[in-house]
């Protein structure tokens, strides 16, 4: 269980700096238009995400 989780961390880990280690400009630009972005709109998208999240895994397993 634990080193799962810990496996999942990781890979969030290099799939996070994929973005900045490829395209460091226009991640730049991303972070620069998600600091403009309503605390109301980040929640949802984040929301979305987390469901999305979820419902892949359970599809998968």
């Amino acid at each position: 269980m634990w080193q799962s989780l810990a496996t999942a961390l990781c890979l969030v880990l290099v799939i996070e700096g994929l973005m900045p280690f490829l395209a460091p400009a226009r991640w730049k630009r991303m972070l620069i238009t998600v600091s403009q972005v309503s605390d109301r709109q980040l929640r949802v998208i984040g929301l979305a995400s987390m469901l999305t999240g979820t419902a892949l895994l359970y599809l998968i397993r």
